[in-house]
């Protein structure tokens, strides 16, 4: 069943030099499914991706994709400060419940900062700044992400539709650029906190991102609740 969709391709939709490289791949049980998990290399950096996957990949058919960026206190340890676990999870859910799909972890914490730089930005933040004021007070940039190698890492697995399960513009952008068809934007559900409200509200104000809670549903809910972003 999972053979297809590791196969190697050589030709992607934005053809040329080819920049990562796939190196092991796995079965990882998990309780949601059983996904094929795949090790990818980059050809051009030391940075290494984690791809879990389900089912048959065809070109032709629209499929749930999504490109998360690693996030220890989300994803490792649950943090409310931020929706990454969440988002996470729910991606992987959203794919076995369909049988077929793709994330493709990129090792880029902290928006490209790195873990102790990301902690730095947490005591600034728990301070009173928010995501973007924390980097800007320590000389850094807001998003140092790039999603080209992502981007081709989906075309080596045999997508060409993409069903994106992100409120991302920029990932759009770069699965646009890279040649793919982005089908559909798919939202994820999440448990909404109140340590999550200055975050989504700053990631959609000011980096774009496509959060559709209202500013006044953020503001009167007091306990968790299921919330689509």
């Amino acid at each position: 069943m999972f053979d297809s969709v590791v196969h190697s391709r050589s030709v992607a939709p934005n053809a040329g030099l080819r920049t990562v490289e796939k190196v092991a791949e796995a079965k990882l049980p998990t309780d949601v499914g059983e996904f094929r998990l795949i090790g990818y290399r980059s050809l051009t950096s030391d940075e290494e991706f984690v791809v879990l996957a389900q089912g048959e990949i065809d070109a032709h058919r629209p499929t749930l994709a999504r490109i998360h960026s690693q996030c220890l206190t989300g994803d490792a340890f649950g943090s409310t400060k931020c929706d990454c676990g969440q988002q996470l999870k729910s991606a992987m859910k959203l794919i076995a419940d369909e049988g077929q799909g793709a994330i493709v972890y990129q090792q880029q914490e902290g928006r490209g900062i790195g873990i102790i730089n990301k902690i730095r930005a947490y005591a600034l933040q728990d301070e009173g700044a928010d995501t973007i004021e924390a980097n800007e007070r320590l000389g850094l940039a807001v998003d140092l992400r790039r999603y080209e190698q992502c981007a081709e890492i989906l075309c080596d697995l045999g997508f060409r539709r993409v069903r994106l399960i992100s409120n991302n513009p920029d990932k759009i952008s770069a699965m646009k650029k890279f040649g793919l068809e982005v089908v559909e934007r798919v939202p994820l559900e999440i448990k909404f906190y109140r340590s999550l409200i200055r975050y989504l509200s700053t990631k959609r104000k000011q980096m774009g991102h496509l959060i559709r809670l209202p500013e006044d549903e953020y503001e009167r809910t007091a306990e968790p609740g299921l919330q689509t972003i």
